[in-house]
């Protein structure tokens, strides 16, 4: 008998060879192998005549291969396969698809899955579709493994995975291989899931689950099955979800079991607050910030993500919970994940907080040797209070002599990893270099600045406290899932004097009048992007680049207006230049690449130009049209596209002209990237769930959620210990693949 932990090499017809190509796919076990789910069914109970096929419907077609063959067309080689039932007849077309010249064969009988469509002349036909080889007439002296193979294919709800191996394990394989497999699967003593949890839910067994969901009972609704709403897939969603969040609402109680700092909210630590405020802060910035503050004076870490929409205020609420740790003689250290941005932060904090007292120093991986080591012995000496930088914050040769606080900036760009690493370079590390105390010593900055001594009788301090912030609004799910160890604070009110955003899109083939409409804006006193997605042009792309755009708009189409160039490849210190040209106003037209997502705040530039917008992805485009709009002037993004645009394109860009509420995009920008790619790159740390789907499965995750912490919360009569222990066992042996990095905070 197999059991759940039994290595796939050891299941029959498998071996060391095709373990090789599971494991690329993720499949290492047994469990792995079962939880390898079909990605649609086809109902083969009833699949369709030929001559019963209705324009505009999906289809299952079981037939027979009459003739095929390639036909090359001025656009594209398009490969023709005729199918046949009886006199009846149904082409199939698949388009680029050489790698099928010698794929069918006369007399071959093939399912087919498609969308029915009708030609010009009237006749229907399937347009790419997904295909199955039955068998052939010489397949039937093959025996009884071949009557088995097509006992598992027709007359019944038909399960279809992916392929592996570049198609050597098919379809058909998997649908042989997993039956095998549930026929020699030992029984399942107790299941992990605690009685009440199955109960509220009306959960069925595990086994039984895997077994309908890969070969539904007769009698199961197609629809839920494709829908995944089955009892069967709701049970292995929900069983998914709840260890993930049993494990992050474990972490949240380790947490807050840690010894952590107490930070003194005092009279004094008020009032070096409200110096610092350069305007008077929103309902939500306070609510906010009362929010951090009460956490800093709890004993345990805080762990706080902070999110709020470009332009709300985040920046000026971390200064403040800065100024807390600062107060009370601890060091902070923001890390930025661009030298830009973490020069952007430098900037704000010397001229917010410089002027009250506080030291500040800026530690990146362009600053020169030797001014590192400097740097370096101020943070290891304490007299540097505030300290900025990018992922050169956590090389090994930086120490602190009193870490308080770590607030990350626009954290999904950071691996989880990288976070944890500065969290912890506490005084554990440089406990021999004594308190922050006395000194005037000159910095990088060449300003002379008091340090406050931290109190002589305190105790080397416990983890700081973290606050993560991020300008992309996460959705919840995502939150629950990626961030659900983290307490989460939201700022969702903008600081008064912003005016909305006027978010238009319009085809390149106006860019006359577009470009007239920025030098008017010019001429008015304000600035401009104009933003590509490219720097360089190269053969395979029709992209405008930036470098020849810039050429372009400031020889010819802006001659007399001072228009400037910010790229990736630039030197940091032209990047610096540049950046305080345009924000001092010496700049009228910025030309740059999507480096300027995050970091430049210009309260003059009114416009913004976004050239080929269909290339951009929804959150990306709502990042950079948070770059404008930061002063009382009404200001405008227009989204300038060419070609053809993808549906998906059309979904982004309508998005953009109907909402300037970063939620709602977050939301579909989830929905259509899924959560892997949700941030541009995938997020190191994400859950890497089997079955269940953030999109699809939201309610399950909110009932997950809530199950595990009332699990956590017990015993209870309803709950025994015995199966708390037993839901912890099982999730420490099973599914520490799916949080495990998450669980580092």
């Amino acid at each position: 008998m197999l059991e759940l932990s039994t290595s796939v090499q050891y299941v029959k017809g498998i071996g060391p060879r095709l373990a090789e190509v599971l494991g690329a796919k993720g499949i290492h076990t047994v469990d792995d192998l079962l939880h390898y789910l079909p990605f649609r069914y086809e109902d083969r109970v009833n699949p369709r005549g030929i001559s019963e096929l209705r324009a505009g419907e999906m289809a299952t077609v079981i037939a027979e291969v009459r003739t095929s063959g390639l036909f090359r067309t001025r656009r594209m080689p398009i490969f023709q396969m005729t199918a046949g039932q009886g006199r009846s007849r149904l082409k199939c077309i698949w388009f680029n698809a050489t790698y099928l010249r010698d794929r069918f064969k006369p007399g071959q009988l093939v399912a087919l899955y498609g969308k029915v469509e009708e030609e010009r002349g009237g006749e229907l036909q399937l347009v790419q579709p997904q295909f199955e080889i039955l068998g052939d007439s010489a397949d039937e002296g093959e025996g009884g493994e071949q009557k088995a193979a097509a006992s598992l294919e027709v007359g019944r709800i038909v399960p279809i995975y992916e392929s592996a191996g570049q198609g050597r394990l098919t379809p058909r394989w998997f649908r042989r291989i997993i039956h095998t497999v549930l026929e020699n699967l030992s029984p399942q003593r107790n299941d992990p899931v605690p009685t009440a949890v199955r109960n509220h839910l009306s959960l069925i067994p595990p086994l039984d689950a895997l077994r309908q969901v890969h070969w539904p009972d007769p009698g199961e609704s197609f629809q839920d099955l494709q829908a995944s709403r089955t009892p069967a897939h709701i049970r292995l969603i929900f069983e998914e979800l709840f260890f993930l969040e049993l494990g992050l609402e474990l972490k949240r109680r380790e947490q807050k079991a840690q010894t952590g700092i107490a930070f003194n909210l005092d009279n004094r630590a008020r009032e070096a607050i409200k110096k610092i405020l350069p305007f008077h802060p929103t309902a939500a910035q306070k609510r906010v910030l009362k929010e951090i503050a009460a956490d800093m004076e709890k004993p345990f870490p805080m762990r706080r993500l902070l999110q709020g929409d470009v332009g709300s205020g985040k920046t000026i609420v971390a200064f403040e919970a800065a100024i807390i740790a600062m107060e009370n003689g601890y060091q902070v250290a923001l890390m930025a994940p661009t030298e830009i941005l973490a020069q952007q932060h430098y900037f704000s904090a010397r001229r917010i907080l410089e002027n009250a007292g506080y030291r500040i120093v800026l530690l990146t991986g362009s600053v020169e040797e030797d001014r590192k080591r400097e740097i370096r012995r101020h943070i290891a000496q304490g007299n540097a209070q505030l300290v900025i930088g990018t992922h050169a914050l956590i090389e090994q040769k930086v120490e602190f002599a009193k870490l308080g606080l770590v607030i990350v900036d626009e954290q999904h760009r950071f691996g989880v990893m990288q976070r944890f690493k500065l969290m912890k370079k506490s005084t554990d590390e440089g406990a021999g270099n004594g308190h922050p105390r006395m000194a005037t010593v000159a910095n990088h900055v060449g300003t002379d600045a008091l340090v406050r001594p931290a109190e002589e009788n305190s105790a080397t301090p416990g983890e700081p406290d973290v606050l993560v912030m991020t300008a992309t609004p996460i959705p919840r799910t995502l939150a629950l899932t990626l961030y659900g160890d983290l307490d989460i604070s939201v700022l969702d009110e903008m600081p008064p004097g912003r005016t909305p955003i006027v978010t238009r899109r319009i085809s390149d083939d106006r860019a006359a009048e577009v470009w007239q409409f920025v030098g008017k804006q010019v001429v008015a006193g304000h600035q401009a992007y104009v933003v590509y997605p490219v720097i360089e042009e190269n053969e395979e792309s029709e992209l405008k680049a930036a470098l020849k755009m810039h050429k372009e708009l400031s020889k010819k189409i802006f001659p007399d207006r001072r228009v400037e160039l910010l790229h990736g490849r630039l030197h940091p210190d032209q990047k610096e230049d540049v950046m305080r040209r345009f924000q001092k106003g010496e700049v009228d037209i910025l030309v740059a690449t999507t480096v300027i997502e995050v970091g430049v705040d210009v309260a003059n530039a009114t416009v913004m130009v976004i050239e080929h917008a269909e290339r951009f992805g929804l959150s990306q485009l709502h990042q950079l049209r948070g770059r404008i709009g930061r002063g009382a002037a009404k200001s405008f993004c227009i989204l300038m596209t060419g070609g053809k645009i993808s549906e998906d394109g059309e979904r982004r860009l309508d998005a953009m002209v109907r909402t300037t509420d970063g939620f709602q995009i977050a939301e579909l920008d989830l929905e259509l990237r899924g959560p892997g790619e949700f941030f541009g790159t995938r997020q190191a740390g994400m859950p890497s769930f089997q079955v269940a789907s953030l999109i699809r499965d939201r309610q399950l995750l909110e009932a997950a959620k809530r199950e595990a912490a009332a699990v956590l919360a017990g015993p209870t009569v309803e709950i025994p210990k015995e199966e708390i222990d037993r839901a912890l066992r099982h999730m420490r042996t099973h599914w520490h693949k799916t949080y495990g990095l998450v669980e580092v905070g």
